[in-house]
């Protein structure tokens, strides 16, 4: 079935061999890959996922997926191939692997972390299933054979018809961590991983009305100031919402993922983290409601309609590139947080999970993945330098938490190859 790339056209015109948009899951195994299982189980996951078996092209101007019956390539390495690119068989899906590693690899445009998750729930029971020879629950996991409706096919951005209308917000420009901290020099992209006991985190949470999501965001705000505390520039975090409740499309397979505005407003800072946490989940629940995040849903639409009405790829890319530079001014970081990944029995077999995302811009982000009773917090720089890590390392240890910081890495995110610089 051939699909028109709507939701999917920002996240390809802001990517960019510097920052491709990709999204890549790193997923730790108990014991070594068996490649032939690994094999196996890919074929047969993406019977179930046709709709990221795609090749994308261009007719009339606009850039549609179409059906790539290519086999989706799995290499033994921990770097992947590129992405649209012979190399991947010009699918915009990929694994790899390598020791005890499975790599899968995705367009963010294709989908995001939502959609990403049922992939990986679907590849463990078949890869789990046939590695140590067991029968694994069903329950709440996609399988071949399954009815596959049209509302995982249809964008629901782009089918909607009764959005309310967007709210314009002018956000003053944010605190900028490179500018203020001086590391305009320091461009080595690097993830910083660290670990937390999933039931401890959940309590504090909860402790201090909060979520983990939103906790993370305002241990990470107090992080901040803690690190500027004369900077006036607002401390602005946003934290990633996924739209699919509001468009009543939870099947729905597209990146659809907007954002809520989280301010450190000054006449917080004294206050006790239980207060500031409240303050945060209004802010949270405000932006939250379906008529709330309906309309920004509207207003991306708007900004998707907009590219889509230029005539060329060079116009499409000054718009996107004017977006991109326009939200990184607003915002001093960011924080994803899909919720418990959930695969079911396979958890036992896992031994680590991480999230890596690319373009991420000027500000650091931080990817949350709950899997087998820990959490971990992937943070995602535009540069090495580990100030940010360390106070938000020193909050955690302010407050009690235990954490354990896994390790360091520069960032390696799937490349895409870009149809316009081919």
């Amino acid at each position: 079935m051939e699909q028109r790339v709507f939701t999917g056209i920002r996240p390809l015109y802001s990517s960019s061999k510097e920052n491709p948009n990709g999204i890549r899951l790193r997923i730790r195994m108990r014991d070594l890959i068996d490649p032939s299982a690994l094999r196996h189980a890919v074929d047969t996951t993406i019977q179930r996922y046709p709709y990221f078996c795609v090749e994308l092209q261009k007719k009339n101007g606009q850039y549609v997926f179409v059906d790539n019956t290519r086999p989706v390539v799995i290499s033994n390495s921990l770097h992947g191939v590129d992405l649209n690119a012979e190399e991947s068989n010009y699918h915009m899906i990929a694994f790899a692997y390598q020791d005890n590693w499975i790599i899968l690899d995705i367009f963010h445009g294709l989908t995001d972390g939502t959609g990403a998750y049922e992939v990986v729930r679907t590849l463990l029971y078949y890869y789990c299933s046939e590695r140590y020879g067991i029968t694994l629950s069903e329950e709440g996991i996609r399988l071949v054979g399954d009815e596959i409706t049209m509302e995982e096919w249809e964008d629901p951005v782009e089918i909607a018809t009764d959005l309310p209308a967007p709210v314009r917000a002018d956000l003053p420009r944010a605190l900028n961590i490179i500018e203020n901290a001086k590391l305009q020099d320091d461009t080595v992209k690097t993830v910083y991983s660290i670990a937390i006991d999933e039931s401890e985190f959940v309590r504090f949470s909860m402790d201090n009305d909060g979520s983990p999501g939103t906790i993370t965001a305002l241990l990470l705000s107090r992080a901040v100031a803690r690190l500027f505390p004369d900077v006036n520039d607002p401390i602005r975090i946003t934290l990633c919402v996924n739209q699919r409740k509001a468009l009543q499309k939870p099947k729905a397979h597209q990146s659809l993922v907007g954002g809520a505005m989280l301010e450190y407003k000054e006449m917080m800072r004294d206050w006790p983290l239980d207060r500031q946490a409240t303050a945060y989940r209004g802010m949270v629940f405000a932006q939250t409601t379906d008529e709330s995040v309906l309309a920004a849903a509207n207003g991306l639409k708007g900004l998707t309609q907009m590219l889509l009405s230029k005539e060329t790829d060079q116009e499409r890319l000054g718009i996107a590139a004017y977006i991109g530079k326009s939200a990184e001014q607003i915002m001093t970081a960011s924080v994803s947080y899909v919720g418990k990944a959930n695969y079911k029995e396979a958890e036992r077999y896992i031994r680590d999970f991480r999230t890596w995302t690319g373009a991420s811009g000027k500000y650091p982000l931080i990817e949350i993945a709950a899997v087998n009773g820990r959490f971990t917090l992937d943070f995602i720089q535009p540069f090495s330098n580990p100030i940010i890590v360390n106070a938000f390392s020193k909050e955690l240890e302010d407050n009690g938490i235990t954490y354990d910081l896994q390790d360091t890495a520069v960032l390696d995110v799937p490349n895409i190859q870009l149809p316009w610089s081919k």
